[in-house]
């Protein structure tokens, strides 16, 4: 049962939401016959003011569909931080230039931003990013995306060198009798332990400090509600515990429901303990920048300068109808549906960027996988394919990539 399963129609099954939720639906009568884990949820009512234990949770994370109760706090600490390490940003001279970045998912399909990002560092114009966002497979690049070009090597092995049992173990059966995941994502963790050291998490603080921002969403199973993780803020609490969690909150995010175990999260509530079910991040945003709420009147205020903004959103995967001669058969039916569907879902958070971005006088460019590019896996991580997709961002970066100044269909 704990062995891969190499049947490519099988493996594609399960490679997508859509083929899980279809295998549920048919083992739902199996499932319900089965022991179900417990555990202690958070009181409906309690869960503003759930803390991670140790950690103050206004500091560390906060809500992605609404302003934090301590945004005032947020800007000024940053536009402290900005301000002692950068001097554009104490007045007198050029106007500053900020550079936000967002990666969204896209499992192996995530082999095409790594692609991009090591392009653009040969081609010379590759920023320095203020602000690093990611979810799902972007969630696990996004560190790197962050510490800069030093890692380009590490997003390349990541991606082009990852097989299937590299990434999970599928466990159809105890899935379907009363498990929380058709498979297990113990060889994801591992590679995340990997490079997510003590030592990259000193490397991460000190970007912090210098008022750079990590920051990686989930979501919230029980409160279905999105949640970003200010990563740079675990990196620098010095808690013992801050290298678990932060590994924690990565593989969360890309924990995609139904296939991998959910992340369990320990909180404090009232006085008591609670664990959190936290779940791939692009289950309530499949790519975001920051809560749509809020705009930077309030940021340039605590700043006394208006940046100069520009926003890069590299989606992995395809953002444009690709027709495709589906089975008449349930698995086939249910996972071509549901692809539809969050492709859709995708396209309507671009909107929802692009629309941020007018409003608060930002320069958006957007990057997603051609719609000629074919994919020709043979597996849900097939390495010659995601080397190939890799080479495709890799030389759109590298001679000058076009960006698209609005969403598709606008």
């Amino acid at each position: 049962m704990g062995e891969i399963l190499d049947k490519p129609r099988i493996a594609f099954a399960v490679r997508t939401i859509g083929g899980l939720l279809a295998f549920l639906i048919v083992g739902s009568l199996l499932a319900s016959c089965g022991a179900v884990g417990g555990r202690t949820a958070v009181p409906l009512g309690l869960e503003d003011g759930a803390q991670v234990a140790g950690m103050q949770a206004e500091t560390i994370r906060f809500w992605g569909d609404e302003l934090p109760p301590n945004t005032a706090a947020f800007r000024a600490k940053r536009a402290a931080q900005l301000t002692r390490s950068r001097p554009e940003f104490r007045g007198g001279g050029r106007r500053p230039v900020t550079n936000s970045l967002a990666l969204s998912g896209g499992g192996p399909l995530g082999a095409y931003g790594a692609g991009v990002l090591s392009g653009w560092t040969v081609a010379g114009t590759r920023p320095k990013f203020d602000v690093v966002t990611g979810v799902s497979a972007g969630a696990l690049s996004a560190p790197f995306a962050f510490l800069g070009p030093k890692y380009d090597h590490a997003l390349k092995h990541v991606f082009t060198q990852s097989h299937t049992n590299n990434v999970a173990v599928l466990t159809p059966l105890k899935g379907l009798l009363g498990g929380t995941a058709m498979g297990s994502n113990a060889p994801l963790a591992k590679l995340i332990a990997y490079y997510v050291t003590p030592a990259f998490l000193a490397e991460v603080a000190a970007e912090h400090r210098k008022g750079r921002r990590l920051l990686i969403g989930t979501t919230n199973l029980d409160a279905q509600r999105p949640v970003i993780w200010d990563m740079g803020e675990i990196a620098s609490s010095g808690r013992p515990d801050s290298v678990e969690l932060f590994r924690e909150v990565l593989l969360a995010s890309a924990a995609i429901p139904a296939a991998f175990p959910p992340s369990f999260i320990k909180v404090t509530a009232e006085g008591y303990t609670y664990e959190e079910m936290h779940v791939d991040g692009g289950t309530t945003r499949s790519v975001f920048l920051a809560p749509t709420q809020l705009t930077l009147s309030g940021t340039d205020a605590a700043l006394g300068v208006k940046p100069i903004r520009r926003f890069y959103v590299i989606v992995n995967g395809y953002v444009t109808p690709q027709y495709d001669d589906v089975k008449p058969r349930t698995l086939d039916i249910a996972g071509r549906a549901v692809s539809t569907l969050l492709k859709n879902q995708g396209v309507g958070d671009l909107y929802r960027l692009y629309a941020f971005c007018k409003r608060n006088g930002i320069d958006y460019n957007l990057g997603y996988i051609p719609a000629d590019v074919q994919d020709t896996s043979t597996a849900p991580f097939d390495p010659v394919f995601m080397t190939e997709l890799y080479n495709v961002g890799y030389r759109m970066a590298r001679q000058g990539y076009p960006w698209q100044k609005q969403p598709p269909e606008l």
